[in-house]
């Protein structure tokens, strides 16, 4: 969790200043915007982990800065932190992608402990996209494992051309390289 970038959203002077100083006592990155349009304005210009905002304040709600930030960047975490104790926002919040959601006032352990779990879920997303990218090839027989259509991992194993020809549409012919050719051109010559 540590260096994380945090951009704190709240039209609260306190707010902004008593958890910006202590998320930057527990080795985050803090930058805070009064508004939901300095927050997008930031949000446009910055680079952050986790956006922890406010839901109730003038101009742009924390509920539009959080649908929006989704549309810009829907890996970034969002963080719902306000003293509106209607459940109903919270879960229009959740169901417009909120990774967790908070009451004033809180605890500030539990807040960073919260912080810490939409993070490592957040990494872990990140390293499954990163798997999903990869392709497999058996080190033996240079099949492919095809995991389209199917959880990662558990795909078939398939040849070499059947998967290319199944991924581009293009009918595969053999031929020889150049180099493979004067390798085999020596055997030839050796028989």
């Amino acid at each position: 969790m540590r260096n994380k970038a945090v951009l704190l959203v709240d039209d609260e002077e306190p707010v902004l200043k008593s958890l910006g100083n202590y998320l930057e006592r527990n080795n985050f990155y803090v930058k805070t915007a009064k508004s939901g349009e300095a927050a997008l304005d930031e949000f446009r210009t910055g680079v952050f982990d986790l956006v922890i905002t406010d839901l109730a304040m003038d101009g742009i709600s924390g509920l539009e800065v959080l649908q929006e930030i989704k549309k810009i960047n829907a890996e970034t975490g969002v963080f719902i932190l306000t003293g509106q104790g209607d459940i109903s926002l919270a879960i229009e919040a959740l169901r417009s992608g909120a990774d967790d959601f908070l009451l004033k006032p809180c605890d500030a352990d539990e807040l960073v402990l919260r912080m810490g779990r939409v993070l490592e879920k957040q990494n872990a997303l990140k390293k499954n996209k990163i798997y999903e990218k990869v392709i497999p090839i058996c080190m033996y027989c240079k099949k492919i494992r095809d995991d389209t259509g199917t959880q990662y991992g558990a795909g078939r194993w398939r040849q070499l051309e059947e998967y290319l020809s199944q991924k581009s549409g293009a009918d595969l012919t053999h031929g020889c390289c150049p180099e493979c050719y004067e390798r085999q051109k020596e055997s030839w010559l050796k028989m």
